[in-house]
C-alpha cells in the first residue's frame, strides 16, 4: 500500500515564536488588559497591586520584544509587541492628568514660576513703558504739539489740546446711560484692539527685543501725554482714577506682553554657551507662559474698561478697584507655586 503523504516540516522560525509566545502569552494578555482599562478609565482605576504589575509586565513586555527581535522570529509576533510594548510606555510615563488638570497646573504654578524667572525682562517691560510714559509727559508740556505727532486721531477723537475742561471731564464721567449690549460691543473691541497690540509686542521680541521695547515705549509716551493734557486742564485726579479702574491691568499686561519678546529676543542676542536655536527653544517655555498670562490680563482688562469703568464714576472706588485688582495679581504670581520645604518634624 502507498504511504501516506508526509506533512512538510514546519519552518524552524515558526516553532520558535509559537514556543516562545507560549511561554509568555499569559503575561502579556494580563499586561493589555490593564492598558485597556487604564486606556479607558484612567490609572485612578488601578489598585496597588494591579499598578506594579502593569509596570513589572511592561518591563518584561520589553525584554520579550528585545529578545523576539534578536533571534528573528516571525513578523506577526514582533509587531504585537511593538504595539503592546507602546501602547503600555504611555500609560506608564505619560502624564496621566485631565485638561482641567492641566490648567490648574499652568495658573497655580507655570505661570506664577514663570513671572519669577523672568525678572530681567519684566525689568524690560516696564522700564520701557515707564519711561515712555515720563518723556511722553516732559513733550507734551514743553511744546503741545507733541500731542498730534504721537497719538493717533482715531485715539484722540475729541480729548485734544485744544478742547476745553468740561469736554474733556465729559470724556471721563459722560458714559452712565450705556445699554448692557452696547458694554459687551465695546469690551470686544477693546479686547481685540488690545490683544493686537500686546501679540505685535511679543512676537517682535525675537528681532534682539529692540522692537518690543520700543513698540511698548511708544504705548508709554501715548499714555504720558494723555496724562499731560488733562492734568494742565485741572483733571490729574480724575484720569488718574479713569485709568486705574483698567489700567493698572491692562498696561501690566502689556509691559508682561514686550517680557515675553524679551526673553526671545535675549535668548538671541545673549545665547550664552548654547547655540541660538537651543537658547531661544529653552527660552521659549517661559516666554510663551508669559504670553497667556498677558492674554488673560487683556481679558480682565477689557472688562473692566468695558463694563466697571463706564458703570463706575466714582473716581475713589475706579481708584480702589483698579489698584485692588492689582494686588491681586502681584499676590498671585509672587505666592503662587512656591515650594514649601519640609519642617524638621516631617522630614524626621
Amino acid at each position: 500500500m502507498p504511504s501516506a503523504p508526509t506533512q512538510p516540516p514546519a519552518p524552524l522560525d515558526m516553532l520558535r515564536s509559537a514556543r516562545f509566545r507560549a511561554e509568555r502569552e499569559a503575561q502579556w494578555r494580563v499586561l493589555d488588559q490593564l492598558v485597556t482599562r487604564v486606556e479607558k478609565r484612567g490609572v485612578a482605576t488601578l489598585n496597588y497591586d494591579e499598578v506594579r504589575t502593569l509596570t513589572s509586565g511592561y518591563r518584561q513586555a520589553m525584554n520579550s520584544l528585545s529578545v523576539a527581535r534578536d533571534i528573528s522570529l516571525d513578523k506577526a509576533l514582533i509587531s504585537y509587541l511593538e504595539s503592546l510594548c507602546a501602547r503600555a510606555y504611555l500609560v506608564v510615563y505619560a502624564p496621566q492628568e485631565s485638561v482641567s488638570g492641566l490648567i490648574s497646573r499652568l495658573l497655580i504654578r507655570g505661570i506664577p514660576q514663570a513671572v519669577r524667572r523672568s525678572y530681567l525682562p519684566l525689568f524690560i517691560g516696564f522700564f520701557a513703558l515707564i519711561l515712555g510714559a515720563a518723556v511722553g509727559y516732559k513733550l507734551y508740556i514743553d511744546d503741545h504739539s507733541w500731542f498730534y505727532a504721537l497719538v493717533p486721531t482715531d485715539l484722540a477723537g475729541d480729548r485734544t489740546p485744544s478742547a476745553s475742561a468740561d469736554l474733556l471731564r465729559s470724556t471721563i464721567y459722560g458714559n452712565e446711560g450705556h445699554a448692557t449690549d452696547e458694554l459687551a460691543a465695546f469690551m470686544a473691541y477693546l479686547f481685540s484692539h488690545n490683544t493686537t497690540i500686546a501679540v505685535l509686542i511679543f512676537t517682535l521680541g525675537i528681532f534682539a527685543a529692540i522692537p518690543s521695547f520700543a513698540l511698548t515705549f511708544y504705548n508709554g509716551m501715548i499714555l504720558g501725554v494723555f496724562f499731560a493734557m488733562f492734568s494742565q486742564h485741572g483733571l490729574g485726579y480724575d484720569v488718574f482714577a479713569w485709568l486705574s479702574i483698567h489700567g493698572v491691568t491692562e498696561l501690566a499686561a502689556i509691559a508682561i506682553a514686550c517680557a515675553g519678546g524679551a526673553r526671545l529676543g535675549l535668548a538671541v542676542l545673549l545665547p550664552g554657551a548654547l547655540r541660538r536655536k537651543d537658547a531661544l527653544r529653552q527660552q521659549a517655555h517661559d516666554a510663551v507662559k508669559l504670553a497667556f498670562l498677558a492674554a488673560i490680563m487683556l481679558i480682565a482688562a477689557a472688562f473692566l474698561e468695558g463694563f466697571l469703568r463706564q458703570t463706575i464714576q466714582d473716581p475713589l472706588w475706579r481708584i480702589a478697584i483698579g489698584w485692588g485688582v492689582g494686588a491681586l495679581w502681584v499676590a498671585w504670581l509672587t505666592l503662587s507655586g512656591r515650594d514649601r520645604t519640609p519642617s524638621k518634624e516631617t522630614e524626621r
